[in-house]
């Protein structure tokens, strides 16, 4: 299936996706960043699916499909001859394991349904034994891994897989329940799923009211703010970048990486847009993750980190999995950890900042871990980096990683000035004033008007858009139109923004092959836009985006004109967090 096809559930610690067909083609347990149990996306059936819908269709699309109000529970309805059904898709909320539901109910008529169900471990090279006990339930067993599989059918074995066919009538409800646990450990607790189902959209439907967004575009919101509170990781307030691997950024192509750890970047955007829609918890249990995480010299700040703070995250390729549309290597954990980028210093003050002034309470730890960044970047702000795009390549001096160590700097001063903490300010304004002249001196291309990618560069990028979102110059100033607009005509294919004027055709991160258009960088101009003055284009330019959003709101990394499709690992925090604050822009 294409990448849109598919829905999102979880359980705030890892994630399942739901084909628009009733195939559940990934799924990693017990955490986000755990080997697959469901890996068909990245493979086959082969590599482990749970397909679940009317039988004789070849496994058609749904009818409809939808999340039922405003939660993360997915239902999928197909009509056939003989009648409808509905599939009701979630995960609950974590108890002790963790568990995935769906219930079957009949609608209208008769209709007969079939489950085939795969079991694979370690993304799908281990073939686990299954046996099935007295009370007909199935066991896999596989290393490290178990699984239960309550059936409310009969299921036989065909070779390597297991399936049911069994009549559902109108009015008719029957659950099947898969329980993962460690395979040492004795079998879990077996949950009411019924009960569960009624639990989960309580918990989502609560989580929702305290939303404080109330004006237009109010659906594309919340749909963004759920899926972003999904991509957290509960027991340690990290939050993911996305909950795949390796879904490419050009079809076919190696540009395939693991997003299922927690960029700082990524989370302290994410955490922008929950923070400004009300939801204060979320953005102390992040500081709480990151005061642990970066724990330490300064100098040893990682881009990214593991859900729980681990900061080896080596990157190797899987061999035996042939990639999503043959779209080799498929990659686990991710070698631009041990990147420098210097923008992220600006990214986490920023977001801190934030959080005291929207009312978090103080943390004099925070703080004295914060002088320490602050630190860092008075000593290391004039030294080139690989930037906010993870370039594989020659360290250059960006001009948005100058921009964000000047944020971090700021920040810092009105943690003085605003927030009374202590702090050789004087010296700070010195140093932030300096940073800022030496970026409008070697940045600034005054024949064309415009920043530039980097020092000496001809280029454009985009996340020079984020220069009066961050507050480096006023929206009114020269330059900063004059940016916004070099961008449009420079940067602009098919209605959508590159990143930079190689992105498409030339090497990029040292690989060949092109990329599609990140929505991101999309979604800043929309907001740059608003800020300048120009309303309509942004509301024309947030209309075409908010289009590009498969039927159930979600959005991937990229999209490709070329192809028509979403590409690159989905669904993307990245791109709904910007989705969130151009609304509120607008708003």
């Amino acid at each position: 299936m294409r990448i849109e096809d598919y829905a999102l559930i979880g359980d705030m610690q890892s994630a399942a996706l739901v084909g628009r067909n009733g195939s559940i083609d990934w799924l990693c347990l017990p955490r986000f960043d755990s080997p697959s149990c469901f890996g068909a996306l990245l493979g086959d059936e082969d590599h482990g699916q749970w397909w679940l819908g009317p039988a004789g269709t070849g496994r058609s699309p749904a009818t409809r499909r939808r999340y039922r109000g405003e939660t993360l529970v997915l239902e999928s309805e197909w009509d056939t001859p003989g009648g409808t059904v509905r599939v009701i898709d979630f995960m609950p909320a974590r108890q002790t394991n963790p568990d995935l539901v769906r219930i079957v109910e009949g609608v209208s008529g008769t209709v007969e349904m079939t489950t085939q169900i795969r079991i694979r471990f370690d993304y799908g090279r281990i073939v686990p034994w299954v046996r099935r006990t007295d009370g007909g339930l199935l066991h896999a067993v596989g290393g490290p891994d178990s699984v239960w599989l309550h059936s409310p059918v009969p299921l036989h074995s065909d070779g390597y897989s297991h399936e049911g066919t069994f009549r559902v009538s109108a009015g008719e409800r029957m659950a099947f329940l898969f329980t993962w646990h460690p395979s040492h450990e004795p079998r879990p607790v077996e949950i009411d799923p019924f009960e569960q189902l009624t639990e989960t959209e309580a918990l989502w439907a609560e989580w929702v009211e305290q939303c404080t967004h109330k004006g237009p575009w109010r659906e594309a919101v919340v749909r963004s703010l759920i899926t972003l509170k999904a991509l957290t990781y509960a027991p340690t307030g990290g939050i993911v970048a996305a909950p795949t691997t390796s879904l490419p950024e050009d079809l076919g192509g190696v540009r395939n990486w693991d997003y299922r750890f927690c960029w700082l970047r990524d989370a302290t955007m994410t955490l922008d847009a929950l923070i400004g829609a009300g939801y204060l918890q979320e953005a102390r249990d992040w500081r709480a993750w990151l005061l642990r995480a970066i724990a330490g010299r300064a100098e040893d700040l990682q881009i990214m980190y593991g859900v729980a703070g681990e900061r080896r995250l080596p990157e190797m390729e899987i061999g035996w999995l042939p990639g999503y549309e043959d779209s080799r290597p498929v990659r686990i954990g991710n070698g631009a950890v041990n990147q420098l980028q210097l923008d992220v210093y600006g990214e986490v003050m920023n977001s801190l900042y934030l959080s005291r002034t929207s009312g978090m309470e103080p943390d004099k730890r925070a703080w004295t871990i914060q002088r320490q960044l602050i630190d860092y970047v008075e000593a290391h702000w004039d030294e080139p980096d690989e930037g906010l795009w993870e370039v594989r390549g020659p360290r250059r001096h960006f001009t948005h990683s100058k921009v964000m160590c000047w944020v971090a700097l700021d920040r810092a001063i009105k943690y003085v000035e605003v927030l009374g903490q202590d702090g050789p300010v004087e010296r700070w304004r010195e140093m932030r004033a300096r940073i800022h002249a030496e970026i409008c001196e070697k940045a600034f291309d005054p024949v064309r008007g415009t920043f530039t990618q980097a020092y000496g560069s001809q280029e454009l990028d985009a996340a020079l858009l984020l220069i009066p979102i961050v507050g480096f110059l006023p929206p009114e100033d020269p330059r900063v139109v004059g940016t916004v607009e070099a961008v449009q005509r420079e940067l602009m294919v098919d209605g959508f923004v590159l990143r930079y004027p190689v992105a498409r055709d030339n090497d990029v991160d040292g690989l060949p092959g092109g990329e599609g258009s990140f929505l991101a960088c999309s979604f800043w101009l929309a907001e740059a836009l608003v800020m300048i003055g120009r309303r309509e284009e942004a509301v024309e330019l947030f209309e075409r985006l908010l289009a590009l959003r498969n039927d159930v709101g979600l959005l991937a990394e990229e999209y490709d004109p070329r192809y028509g499709r979403l590409v690159g690992n989905f669904p993307q925090a990245f791109s709904h967090v910007p989705l969130v604050h151009v609304a509120r822009a607008l708003s």
